[in-house]
């Protein structure tokens, strides 16, 4: 029953897709939109096979998701140890929390020029400010996921003689890894967000880069070919995870 209505959305997603693809290339060959701002489908695709054979897409594409991908790592390393810390320390939580507060809500794109100013315009920046702005969310997540392991587990280990490492690495992290890992997949889309968007605003090649430099000269068709991969890359990315997820059924049910 559950794989049947699985296939039904599926088939759903799939027609919806292919639905808006059609009126999007009708619309174009009807003229209903100058071919400046609105290009067939089939031209933009077109477009994204030569950028694609002549290595400019690919290239993007590699460097986009390494600076999204080491910020993201970077962000899970510090993101995993302050939300447990803050959650095993009262001391910790007291320092961090207001912190946290504060920062969590703001505009992290709002830090780039800073991020620019100190690291320069190419990847440290850009891998910098993405960790900064996953870091957030996975803390959080981490320190909820730390805080509701179930307290008998803690007790029984401590009656054993466990210590506060062993501790750590065999009950607290098992217990609160499903919901870290829901953590980290609200992180990814993020990773991905702020990668683009320091791209098409700080320059320094990548994917958000070459975007804004084919608007600035109107190559319309380049624009939606990169926006198209963008959406491709992120869908395809938490597919991956969802993946993942399934199999292990407990972290999908603790999720």
């Amino acid at each position: 029953m559950e794989m049947t209505s699985k296939r039904t959305l599926q088939a759903r997603s799939v027609a919806s897709v292919l639905t808006t693809i059609v009126l999007w290339e009708v619309a174009a060959r009807a003229g209903l939109a100058s071919p400046l701002f609105l290009p067939a489908f089939t031209t933009v695709m077109v477009e994204w096979w030569s950028v694609f054979v002549d290595g400019s897409l690919p290239s993007d594409l590699i460097t986009s998701l390494f600076r999204a991908f080491a910020g993201l790592f970077a962000a899970t390393i510090v993101g995993v140890l302050l939300g447990i810390a803050m959650a095993r320390s009262r001391l910790v939580h007291w320092m961090f929390d207001p912190i946290i507060a504060l920062a969590f809500p703001s505009p992290k794109i709002a830090f780039l020029p800073i991020f620019i100013l100190w690291f320069g315009i190419y990847s440290i920046s850009k891998i910098l400010l993405v960790a900064f702005a996953c870091v957030f969310p996975i803390a959080i997540g981490t320190y909820a996921a730390a805080s509701a392991v179930n307290r008998v587990w803690v007790w029984s280990a401590y009656s054993l003689g466990t210590s506060k490492l062993v501790l750590l690495v065999r009950v607290i992290l098992p217990g609160a890894w499903p919901r870290i890992f829901a953590a980290l997949r609200v992180a990814l889309p993020i990773s991905l967000i702020t990668t683009f968007t320091a791209e098409m605003v700080g320059g320094g090649g990548g994917m958000g880069a070459t975007l804004m430099y084919s608007q600035r000269f109107f190559e319309s068709p380049t624009v939606f070919a990169y926006i198209l991969t963008m959406l491709a890359a992120g869908l395809l990315l938490d597919a991956t995870m969802l993946k993942v997820q399934d199999l292990f059924p407990a972290w999908r049910e603790n999720a």
